[in-house]
């Protein structure tokens, strides 16, 4: 592979370096990618006429769940989604896994600052009960790098709760992640005034819970934790890099990851800010694999570099994309 393509992808600093880099990997993946190169095929695209980002076609997510979505044999990892028995699952062959610690290393860097200057406690459940985690994967890293006295929380909360009134009282800077179910779980059992404590939700109810609306969900887990704001990790198995929202579900990307909305009733159209329609996202960590995705999520743009997510797509909504995977 042309090394020259993962060469600048971290170090993308403006829109115009990401769309070249983006315009190069759509070349690239349109050639050596079996699955993306059908796709485009069979929608009478030409690679050689696609010369703007607004003219890639993105790949329906469901993909990942029927195909090996790569673009070379070697795999150093495979990364599953979570689902109930006997649901298909999504896979990722992560043909350089490196390329997924630069990601997320640089992104939480970015956002947040130096992991090794945190607390990190992760209360995530669902996700180290089962294997092939990408989520379970990079908070094993990142643990690793942070304080002592870091580390994952089953279903202990008083143990939790424990740490969390230590850590306050000795100032120490502290991140909790969770899977929003588990947070609330926890929040039911246990209250705590901690107003320097950040609280990133992620992962939602995994069928534990009723779905509740992004702000009822935040107030109570603001009420419950004592602090001003909850964040937000947005980022899946098909994706190697993440949005992240300090507050009111407002998603930035890093640089080298952008969110496009599509049309809902025609999935080859983009719209603008403003207006909901489903999230299509372009990830150039997805060298190896692709990075061009039409997720199944309902979102809309709020501004240059933010995006919310309202919700997901129900079978009925998704016939457009369902049309393009026939």
């Amino acid at each position: 592979m042309n090394s020259s393509l993962t060469k600048d992808i971290f170090t993308i600093k403006n829109l115009h370096g990401f769309e070249q880099k983006a315009l190069e990997v759509f070349q690239y993946q349109a050639v050596h990618n079996p699955i993306y190169k059908s796709f485009i095929e069979h929608l009478g695209i030409a690679p050689s006429d696609v010369v703007r980002v607004a003219q890639i076609p993105f790949l329906p997510i469901s993909f990942f769940k029927q195909h090996a979505v790569k673009t070379s044999d070697k795999t150093e990892q495979v990364f599953s989604s979570s689902g109930t028995t006997g649901m298909q699952t999504s896979k990722h062959y992560v043909h350089n896994v490196g390329l997924y610690e630069e990601s997320y290393r640089s992104a939480f860097n970015l956002f947040y600052g130096d992991i090794s200057q945190y607390t990190l406690l992760a209360l995530l459940p669902s996700y180290t009960e089962r294997e092939g985690s990408a989520l379970i994967y990079m908070v094993d890293d990142l643990l690793q790098q942070a304080q002592a006295g870091s580390g994952y929380y089953l279903h202990n909360h008083k143990e939790l709760f424990e740490t969390l009134e230590n850590l306050k009282k000795l100032g120490k800077p502290t991140i909790l992640i969770g899977v929003t179910y588990a947070l609330l779980d926890f929040i039911e059992q246990f209250s705590i005034d901690f107003p320097e404590l950040i609280v990133m939700e992620t992962g939602g109810m995994k069928g534990k819970r009723k779905e509740l609306i992004r702000e009822e969900l935040h107030q109570a887990l603001c009420t419950g934790f004592g602090v001003a704001n909850i964040h937000s990790e947005y980022g899946m198995t098909e994706l190697l890099s993440q949005a992240y929202s300090i507050g009111e579900g407002l998603f930035t990307c890093p640089p080298w990851m952008q969110v496009y909305i599509r049309d809902a009733n025609d999935p080859l159209q983009l719209i603008g800010a403003g207006k909901t329609g489903g999230i299509n996202i372009i990830d150039l960590a997805n060298v190896h694999s692709c990075a061009f995705i039409a997720t199944q999520d309902l979102g809309k743009l709020t501004g240059p570099k933010q995006f919310e997510v309202l919700g997901r797509f129900d079978a009925s909504d998704i016939r457009g994309c369902n049309l393009l995977v026939q």
